[in-house]
């Protein structure tokens, strides 16, 4: 999944992408106002955290005018400001939660985590493919009986493809939603992951093409796996 951070402090910003990668999230970063709201235009975000004092762009106005457009994603709002008025605005422009600064960082991932499943309540909360099973809160993916040790991008492709049960999604999809957007790799480090992914589950005892190529247009998890 893919998180926008707006925020303009370093040591916040150091700390939080650190956390959230860790976690599995690929994050894009806007120190003011005016660079979100053009990273939004331009980006898909599952989520985006957003300081509520901001230079160019206060977060307040910036979650206001996104709620106007029509922007529907979760926006969770951070502030060093705890004042019950300062939550109220907040929520009344929009935003779905509000964390007080400093944060527990486990309270916040909790908070994202709840977050990201409202925004996709009708989806069970193991996801399953055959004899693979998912667990995105432990973050754990068994196949029958066994556990599969993955890395953090492989346990995200492996997620999205999930997540879009058995839609084909191609290269450029899978980029924009597994890495920032401010240095991607190219199209080969998809095919990769792609294939060391695969080496795991058949390690597992999965079928070779339980992920299957659709050729021209992507990948996608077999139907008759």
């Amino acid at each position: 999944m893919k998180i926008l951070l707006v925020e303009d402090d370093e040591r916040i910003v150091t700390s939080l992408v650190e956390a959230l990668t860790d976690h599995h999230y690929a994050v894009d970063i806007a120190i003011d106002g005016q660079e979100g709201w053009d990273f939004i235009e331009t980006y898909a975000y599952d989520l985006v955290i957003l300081d509520i004092m901001l230079p160019k762009l206060s977060g307040t106005i910036l979650c206001q005018r996104l709620r106007q457009s029509g922007y529907s994603q979760p926006i969770l709002m951070l502030t060093a400001r705890d004042a019950s008025a300062d939550k109220v605005l907040g929520l009344d422009v929009g935003a779905d939660d509000y964390v007080v600064k400093p944060f527990d960082l486990k309270e916040l991932l909790a908070r994202i985590r709840a977050l990201l499943r409202r925004g996709r309540s009708s989806l069970p909360p193991i996801l399953e493919w055959g004899d693979l099973r998912l667990n995105p809160a432990s973050c754990e993916v068994m196949y029958g009986n066994q556990l599969l040790s993955l890395t953090p991008k492989e346990y995200g492709l492996l997620e999205l493809l999930l997540r879009n049960n058995g839609r084909v999604l191609s290269q450029s999809h899978i980029l924009n939603h597994l890495w920032s957007s401010e240095d991607p790799p190219g199209r080969e480090t998809v095919k990769v992951h792609i294939r060391g992914l695969r080496q795991k589950l058949k390690m597992v005892g999965a079928e070779d093409d339980f992920i299957e190529t659709v050729y021209g247009q992507g990948y996608r998890l077999n139907q008759h796996c």
